[in-house]
């Protein structure tokens, strides 16, 4: 059965009701097919295995706050770069390719879950699923099922944010208007905005507008 597009959700509190594909008629024919191709729902995984989706689903939500609809998928856009061999073109000489390494740190989260909760990473409840994970992180530069746990964590929150911040839906979150090209910014300074721009509506909210 064929997916409906998915639908990304708007700025939220920061930018409500920003959507930047209205802006879509701005960018080139190119782009605008690259990024509206990211709309649609993942087909289905020619990397992972089924468990695999569904241990890399989980954590990529607790990575990401994802905790309700409608979510970025980003499993499934992992999923495509692994299956057609994009990676970052580099990896620690502690660890193996990226394919492999994937592979064996889902293992790794599973087994960790089946100690701590007795069920696969993706059957634990979110609070259990966060404390796993914010174990790992804690290990820094020791051991963690082969690897060094700082290396696989890097891995894992490299591949999400790239994956995150490619869809539009992380665009509105953030108020980004898409690419440049070939619009074009003029009003060029700290705090100018072009006509096309929105304004954050809680700058409050940013740790660094009041200098820290």
């Amino acid at each position: 059965m064929k997916q409906l597009p998915l639908e990304p959700r708007r700025g939220g509190g920061r930018f409500p009701d920003f959507d930047v594909m209205a802006h879509a008629g701005n960018w080139d024919a190119a782009t605008r097919a690259v990024v509206t191709d990211r709309l649609d729902a993942p087909a289905e995984a020619r990397f992972f295995t089924e468990t695999e989706m569904a241990t890399a689903t989980a954590m990529f939500d607790q990575l990401l706050y994802q905790r309700q609809e409608p979510r970025v998928p980003v499993a499934g856009r992992v999923d495509k770069r692994l299956a057609d061999g994009q990676t970052d073109g580099w990896h620690y000489e502690t660890m193996p390719i990226d394919a492999v390494t994937w592979r064996d740190s889902l293992a790794g989260l599973d087994s960790d879950a089946q100690d701590q909760c007795g069920t696969p990473f993706a059957a634990c409840s979110w609070e259990d699923q966060a404390l796993i994970l914010q174990a790992i992180q804690d290990l820094g530069a020791k051991p963690w099922h082969g690897f060094v746990a700082e290396h696989v964590w890097g891995l894992w929150t490299r591949y999400a944010c790239t994956a995150f911040y490619a869809h539009p839906a992380a665009w509105n979150e953030i108020g980004f208007d898409g690419p440049a090209y070939p619009r074009g910014y003029k009003n060029l300074g700290v705090d100018r905005l072009e006509g096309f721009e929105v304004r954050d509506a809680r700058p409050s909210d940013d740790p660094l507008a009041d200098g820290r």
